[in-house]
This record gives structure tokens, C-alpha cells and sequence, in this order.
């Protein structure tokens, strides 16, 4: 195939396992390139390429590589000493980062980019679900894993591609969308940017590169407001009805949310989203107001939205019982936590609410230790796993204690894994959450199997 004016026939890719840049193999391989890859795990989603035909190992080995690659594409989680990324480096290879081939890919097409601290892997499945569903098949590469088709990834049948554009690394700089939409730009990533300020002027720049004629559709309320208006089409949110698109009428039966949404100058009605978490809705009007300006009628909508089922680890029920709640999220982030409990306490009132958290990395620990602290207030008993460092070594002085002795209201313990373990089988709380954007969910299989055990009792 080609791609930037090169014929690509065979792509190694360093850090194959992330959810991004499997997508981008899944993309190459479906056209006909030969894939391989390293991983430093044998995640699920290694072994899923691995039964797609793609060649992984695990290994840092340079006799295991593909000498004859006509493209490198490494992720920037990757460490900068490691072995076999010094190898084509110095080799000279064709090297690139994760972002970078994203942008050469999307560059042909017209992009629907959706970018924000929180809510951009939801809001980027809801709208290529939506589309796949009315026949405008469009290729998607997501953050996640679409509970409805099982990948984060599919081949288009129209030259429209929906991406999730990733603020980390500045890599969302790669792309010049279409329709660009942006959630939020609460603080993360300080490592990388240094000040909140530098971080928001990389979302305005992003917003900037719109491809001519194309819309820019932005939250309400988003810090530097002033600065979005002069940019933006539209703008969107859960309740305000001073925004363009707003949810009205939200109601909770039977599990799910039911509710309308005014989209500028009409009212869709009777819409019904079986997802968990209000922040969903609002997602759900980010989504709505991406697909009208592409001439989705209201009754198509209603239907998608209908049988949308989500992604893998956003608010994901992993038992749904009466006597017992057990909920999965990928949450990482203050905001996130937040959101997370708050949703699970309106769903689940009067139920005492206990959640197991991995924070995810050092910096983003040390950075917003405080507002991890209040966030997770809002729980009843709280249990910090030890930090997933990621691509990150240990900093002095940062660890999960920081967040414990910040915190002032929840029962809360740090505990290692196997001590987690022990502590819901003795507790078994009737509403649960794991949460993280690390190893915590490889952990699943074991608790299920403590609920589902014939000692549980209610």
C-alpha cells in the first residue's frame, strides 16, 4: 500500500499492545501489510493480534525484529534506551511515532477528531457507532474497545475516519479535522507540558487546524471560553440551555437514562442510553451534535443510541445483580473519579459505595494528589493500589500515600493486590468499583469468582 507518497509492505511496530497502536496494526494488516510487533506483555489484546496473524514477541530481541520493515512506528510510552528502538535508530530506518502515522492516514480523509482530558473515548465510539448504524461507515480508530463490535478499530467504506485525537505527547497536533470536537482540557499531562496554560494553548492550536469549511464543537463552560468562541461552530452541554445542543428532560428507569436533547433548532425525542454514568449523556450530545452537521436524521439517531452498548472498561458492568454491583472504569484522572462516583451513587442510592483505585503514573499522582483526594472522598471506603508507573520511573516522595493522607472523609487503606483480595472477600460491598488506567483489571476474573463463589452472601 502506500502512504505519504511511500510503498509500505511490511510495519514493525515497538509497544504493539497499546490501545492506539494496535488500531494502526489492525489498519495496516487489513490492507494487506505484513505486521509484527513487540510488546513488553501478553495482554488480551496482544493475544486477539496474535490470532489476527500478527507476529508479537516479548522480548527486547534484536534476532526477533523485522530487518526488512519498510516503516518503524513506536509509541512515546516507549523508553528511550530501549534496545530495539536504538537499533533502527541508529540503523536509519523509517521511524515514526504512533501519532505521526495517524496523521498520514487521516490526511486524505475527512477527520472527525474528538480531544479532551475526559469523555473522548466514549464520545469517539458513540459517533462511529452512530454512523456504522445509519450506513455511513466511516473507519474508526478508538481508544477503546467498542462493546458492540469488539474492536477498537474497523475498515470505512467512505473516505471518513473518526479518531480519538490523544493531548499526550502533543500528538493530536498530527491531525487537521474535519469536524473537530473538544470535551475537556482540565489539567493532566503536566509532565509534558509544564503549566495548564501551555497545555490549553495545545487544545486552541488543535482547535486551529480545522480543515476549511469544517466545524469545531467544544463544551460549554471549558476554561478560556472567551478564546473558544471566536473559533467555534457550535457548542454543547449536559444541561446548559444557553448552549447549542443541551440534554433536557433526563430521567433514570430501569438502569438507564432517558432523556431529550434540543440540537439547535429542533428537539429530538424519547432518546434512551443504556450506559452508565450521566457524563455518558452529555457524551451522547457531544455525539449528536457531530453527526447532525453530516445529515443523521433524528429517528436514526434515536435507534443507534438505543443499542449503543459502550466501551470496554467506561462504566463496564462486570456483574449487574440485585445483591451486587460490580463496575469496571478506565478512570484516571480527578475529573474522571468524580464523574465515575458521583453516576454510581445516583444510580445505586443508599447502597455503601467502595472503590479500588491504581493511580496511573507518578507525575499525574504528585500533580493532582489533592484533587485525587476529594474526588475519592466521595466514597465510602477507598482501597489505593500501589502507582502503575507506565512509561515512568519512580519520583522521590510520590506514591499512593500522597493521596491517602490528603484524603479527609472515606474509610481509606493502601494495599497491595493480593491484600485487595483479601479484603473483598471478607467485605464483599453489594456496589464496587475498579478503577485505572493501569493493570487493575486483571484482577477482574479473581473477584468475580469471589462473588460467584458459593460462600457469597448479600
Amino acid at each position: 500500500m502506500k502512504l505519504n507518497g511511500a510503498d509500505i509492505k511490511r510495519v514493525y511496530f515497538i509497544g504493539i499492545g497499546g490501545i492506539g497502536m494496535s488500531a494502526l496494526a489492525r489498519y495496516f494488516h487489513e490492507h494487506g501489510v505484513k505486521v509484527s510487533g513487540y510488546d513488553r506483555t501478553p495482554s488480551a489484546l496482544c493475544r486477539e493480534l496474535e490470532q489476527e496473524g500478527i507476529s508479537i514477541h516479548y522480548d527486547e530481541n534484536l534476532d526477533a525484529i523485522d530487518h526488512q520493515a519498510d516503516m518503524v512506528v513506536y509509541t512515546p510510552a516507549v523508553p528511550a534506551d530501549h534496545s530495539e528502538l536504538l537499533y533502527y535508530r541508529h540503523q536509519g530506518y523509517p521511524l515514526f511515532k504512533r501519532s505521526e502515522v495517524l496523521g498520514m492516514i487521516c490526511k486524505s480523509m475527512n477527520t472527525i477528531a474528538v480531544a479532551g482530558t475526559h469523555g473522548k473515548t466514549t464520545t469517539t465510539t458513540l459517533i462511529a457507532h452512530i454512523l456504522r448504524h445509519c450506513g455511513r461507515t466511516p473507519y474508526a480508530f478508538l481508544g477503546g474497545i467498542s462493546a458492540n463490535y469488539h474492536t477498537n478499530y474497523w475498515r470505512g467504506i467512505e473516505p471518513i475516519v473518526v479518531a480519538e485525537a490523544d493531548e499526550y505527547d502533543r500528538s493530536f497536533l498530527q491531525l487537521q479535522p474535519y469536524i473537530a470536537v473538544v470535551t475537556a482540557t482540565d489539567a493532566d499531562h503536566l509532565d509534558i507540558y509544564g503549566t495548564v496554560e501551555a497545555m490549553q494553548d495545545a487544545y486552541l492550536q488543535f482547535a486551529q487546524q480545522l480543515k476549511p469549511g469544517g466545524y469545531l464543537i467544544y463544551h460549554k463552560g471549558i476554561a478560556r471560553e472567551h478564546e473558544w468562541r471566536k473559533i467555534a461552530t457550535w457548542s454543547y452541554h449536559l444541561s446548559d440551555q444557553k448552549a447549542d445542543f443541551y440534554a433536557v428532560d433526563v430521567r433514570i428507569h430501569d438502569g438507564a437514562y432517558h432523556f431529550n436533547v434540543r440540537a439547535c433548532e429542533i428537539l429530538i425525542e424519547d432518546l434512551c442510553l443504556h450506559t452508565g454514568g450521566l457524563y455518558n449523556v452529555e457524551n451522547a450530545v457531544a455525539a449528536i451534535a457531530v453527526v447532525r452537521q453530516l445529515g443523521i436524521e433524528a429517528e436514526q439517531i434515536r435507534e443507534a443510541i438505543q443499542l449503543f452498548k459502550g466501551v470496554k472498561r467506561r462504566f463496564e458492568y462486570v456483574l449487574k445483580r440485585e445483591d451486587i454491583v460490580f463496575i469496571d472504569d478506565y478512570a484516571h484522572h480527578p475529573q474522571e473519579l468524580k464523574a465515575l462516583l458521583t453516576s454510581a451513587r445516583a444510580l445505586y442510592p443508599g447502597r455503601p459505595l467502595h472503590i479500588a483505585f491504581q493511580p496511573h503514573l507518578y507525575s499525574r499522582t504528585r500533580d493532582l494528589a489533592q484533587e485525587f483526594a476529594a474526588s475519592l472522598d466521595l466514597a465510602d471506603e477507598v482501597w489505593l493500589l500501589p502507582i502503575y508507573p507506565a512509561r515512568e520511573l519512580p519520583i522521590a516522595g510520590v506514591s499512593s500515600e500522597l493521596i491517602r493522607d490528603k484524603m479527609q472523609k472515606a474509610k481509606v487503606s493502601c494495599v497491595d493486590k493480593d491484600a485487595l483480595i483479601v479484603q473483598i472477600a471478607e467485605k464483599k460491598p453489594s456496589l464496587f468499583i475498579t478503577a485505572g488506567a493501569g493493570d487493575i483489571d486483571q484482577l477482574i476474573p479473581k473477584i468475580v469468582h469471589i462473588y460467584q463463589s458459593n460462600t457469597y452472601a448479600a
